[in-house]
């Protein structure tokens, strides 16, 4: 239905967009109660997913999904349950789509990993337990990268960074990872090495983190307890806060450590949405750090759970336990494009061509000044161009020998 899709069966656990080749992108809804994976079509005429799923998994008995993860390609899509993590391969057109099931190896029996990640080249896979450990994996050979037990109490969120930014000449690609306890550490995606820590104060919790996406602002975005906080990222990670408290902040109803359940940045670069605990979902724009979208009781006073951007649309996928997963479409305007802006340059150079040329020809008056005694009153247009009809032989007169 237009707005989002109800879960008429089983409760919605995690979600997300998978990209697909002429922007015919699907979600994927992990579900309990029963426990399965569905597939659904999104049309984005009507911004809303299909009535029915494309393909469905059904899991085994108390195998609940509890996070997923889409690889950058859309083909693989790992989903952690309960006991361990599967993937699954999408094959097909959108109107004959088939999902095959794997085991992986390395991650079974884990347990239930609350957050799951793919780099944004697709080239590393990692998993961030309830227990607290972390693994970073290569992708698709899953050699291990990191296997820290240890390193958090419990992983609450993660997020890779860009491979490289291009202007800041950051040469390797990190991992930030936050814990239920309210710490936040720095890793080196490459080879698993810590690179910081985020010091906070005593009464602060940092509790979700999402790295910039546009490739020019290498900064890392967390949701603490006082309000978001604007981290910049540096070789080293010197920490400075760039703000704090921020106007979003006092602008959104969120009280204590529930205030943002959900942070994400946006494959449209310069914007962030956040869902409350009260199932309102705002957008703001990064660069002036305001809101520009709002959508209050989307989710009817539940917390929100997650949140998506789609991958080419101004469209959010969010869910809730009780709600299940609703699509909301953005009132915020489009960002101009390169090309865009070269052809409205031309434009205006053409027009202002022409309004010269007519004022030019039919304006008089432009030329009245005060004139000489024997000075002509307009020039033509024709003594700038010259006299298709002249003899070119003489134009110069008699030559005088």
């Amino acid at each position: 239905m237009e707005g989002g899709v109800a879960a008429e069966e089983g409760t919605v656990r995690c979600a997300a967009w998978i990209k697909r080749p002429e922007n015919a992108h699907l979600v994927a809804l992990g579900k309990s109660n029963p426990s399965s994976l569905q597939i659904f079509t999104f049309d984005r005429l009507t911004n809303s997913l299909a009535s029915s799923p494309s393909v469905t998994f059904e899991f085994e008995e108390g195998c609940d999904p509890v996070s997923i993860a889409v690889h950058p390609s859309g083909d693989d899509i790992v989903v952690s349950t309960t006991k361990s993590c599967r993937l699954f391969q999408l094959y097909g057109q959108e109107n004959n789509i088939k999902m095959v099931t794997k085991e992986l190896q390395p991650l079974q029996d884990v347990g239930p990993q609350r957050c799951l990640a793919f780099s944004t080249d697709g080239s590393r896979f990692a998993a961030g337990g309830v227990d607290g450990h972390l693994r970073i994996h290569e992708w698709p050979s899953m050699r291990v990268i990191v296997d820290e037990s240890k390193a958090h109490k419990s992983v609450n969120d993660m997020d890779f960074s860009l491979t490289d930014y291009c202007t800041l000449s950051l040469d390797s690609e990190f991992l930030a990872t936050t814990s239920t306890d309210g710490s936040a550490r720095i890793w080196n995606a490459a080879d698993g090495v810590p690179v910081n820590s985020l010091t906070r104060n005593s009464d602060e919790k940092i509790e979700l983190c999402r790295f910039s996406k546009d490739g020019t602002k290498p900064f890392l975005f967390c949701t603490v307890q006082k309000g978001t906080e604007l981290w910049p990222v540096r070789p080293g990670f010197s920490e400075r806060k760039i703000q704090n408290e921020s106007e979003v902040s006092k602008n959104m109803p969120f009280t204590g450590s529930e205030k943002s359940r959900e942070v994400t940045e946006s494959q449209v670069k310069a914007l962030t949405p956040q869902g409350s605990k009260d199932g309102d979902v705002c957008v703001v724009a990064v660069k002036k750090m305001e809101v520009s979208h709002w959508s209050k009781r989307l989710h009817l006073g539940f917390p929100v759970t997650s949140l998506d951007f789609c991958p080419s649309e101004r469209v959010v996928l969010s869910t809730s336990n009780e709600w299940g997963a609703m699509i909301t479409k953005l009132n915020v305007p489009a960002d101009w494009k390169e090309w865009q802006i070269y052809i409205l340059l031309l434009g205006l150079f053409l027009a202002s061509a022409v309004l010269f040329y007519i004022f030019f020809e039919t304006s008089d008056s432009f030329w009245n000044f005060p004139l000489g005694k024997n000075q002509p009153t307009r020039p033509k247009l024709g003594s700038f161009l010259g006299d298709a009809q002249s003899d070119d032989k003489n134009m110069w007169g008699p030559v005088d020998l």
